[in-house]
């Protein structure tokens, strides 16, 4: 224990000290989760520019118009002619969508023809499309049944029955866990948690191998007496209490500033976020342990972190990937972490709905540790026989 805590001490003045360990580990978190929350600052797509095609000129069109104008998502911005000059404003970034009301709308309707509402939108921007698509069928919608309720009233219907008639079936639609799509609220938890990931993977790739490039291993040798299990455990711990300074960072400092998070989970947050942290301890050990080289091992961890955002689900259901992407993205820590992330955090569930991710956490420490002590020990053990050679 004696030997263990020295190593420990060691290992965090090490990482107060070396430029290397100290900018990934303390100074990069806190510029870069500020910087995720920074870009949502505005939380939700509002005011999206928006064009208006009006061929039919009629107190229906400009009643729908009206309505269109009430829509936060919606900002009208241009009155257009055609659908060449709706398609060369879209290219050119200026509006991101438009509705077309064709000639005649109003006296279609009244004639009891169907009328054909065009809209337009730029799919590239694949959010704010479904935004505008939702904004505006909600009027059209709003407007044909206020329509048919108007046509059912003069004949000498009851407004009641009148309502059944025109809009027999009601839609009640309740949004959970994200009510008001918060780009804030949803991605930057996601943005930050992946963040930690590679921080951990990197700064632990670091513990061992870069004792060959400072020539302190030696002196870690007699430390440990040439216990493997020793080193990584100690520097493991010493690492884990790191990770757990930028936990406080997060929870108690960039959420509550920001005005995002669910302060009731925070304590099931922080144990997904150990298991996590340590599952990427054991990540980077081995990684360290399995090469020597810091630049050959740098590429490997950089390349294994890169895609966990992409391949993880967050954006994108895993189910619809290719089978070999959801094969990918069952070797990285964060996958599971994200599922239970959802569960015990966005959702606020009991911990027993994230068991299954849980052991899969456990799994990667119970394989990777191991597997790092061994390779690390036929280092050491290397290390020995080369000084006595």
């Amino acid at each position: 224990m004696q030997a263990m805590g020295h190593i420990i001490l060691r290992e965090w003045k090490r990482i107060l000290r070396l430029p290397v360990f100290y900018i990934v580990m303390l100074v990069i978190p806190g510029l870069l989760f500020s910087f995720y929350a920074l870009i949502y600052q505005q939380r939700d797509a509002r005011n999206l520019a928006f064009a208006i095609w009006d061929e039919d000129q009629s107190p229906l069109s400009r009643q729908l118009i009206f309505l269109l104008q009430q829509r936060e998502t919606l900002q009208i911005t241009r009155r257009v002619g055609t659908e060449a000059e709706v398609k060369q404003l879209i290219q050119n970034g200026v509006i991101l969508g438009a509705v077309h009301f064709p000639a005649n709308m109003q006296k279609d309707i009244y004639s009891r023809h169907q009328a054909h509402v065009t809209l337009y939108t730029n799919a590239a921007s694949l959010v704010p499309a479904k935004l505008i698509y939702k904004a505006v069928a909600e009027v059209v919608i709003m407007g044909s049944s206020g329509v048919v309720l108007q046509k059912l009233v003069k004949t000498g219907m009851k407004a009641d029955r009148a309502m059944a008639l025109a809009n027999p079936v009601k839609l009640n639609s309740y949004q959970l866990y994200n009510a008001s799509y918060n780009y804030q609220e949803y991605l930057v938890p996601g943005l930050i948690t992946v963040g930690i990931q590679m921080i951990l993977i990197i700064s632990s790739m670091l513990a061992l191998n870069y004792e060959w490039k400072t020539n302190t291993m030696q002196e870690l040798y007699g430390l440990a007496k040439g216990s493997a299990l020793l080193v990584i455990t100690a520097k493991t711990i010493a690492h884990l209490v790191f990770s757990w300074v930028n936990f406080i960072l997060i929870a108690f400092v960039l959420f509550p500033w920001f005005g995002i998070g669910v302060p009731v989970a925070t304590g099931k947050f922080f144990l997904m976020y150990t298991l996590l942290s340590v599952a990427c301890i054991g990540i980077g050990m081995f990684i360290s342990a399995l090469f020597k080289d810091v630049m050959l091992s740098g590429d490997v961890a950089l390349f294994y972190t890169s895609p966990a955002f992409v391949f993880s689900g967050f954006t994108f259901p895993r189910w619809a990937m290719p089978w070999y992407d959801q094969y990918y993205a069952t070797i990285m820590p964060y996958t599971p972490f994200l599922d239970a992330f959802f569960k015990v955090y966005y959702m606020n569930l009991p911990m027993h709905y994230a068991q299954a991710d849980i052991n899969k956490l456990v799994l990667f420490c119970a394989v990777m540790f191991p597997t790092a002590i061994l390779l690390f020990q036929h280092q050491f053990n290397s290390s020995v026989n080369e000084q006595a050679a």
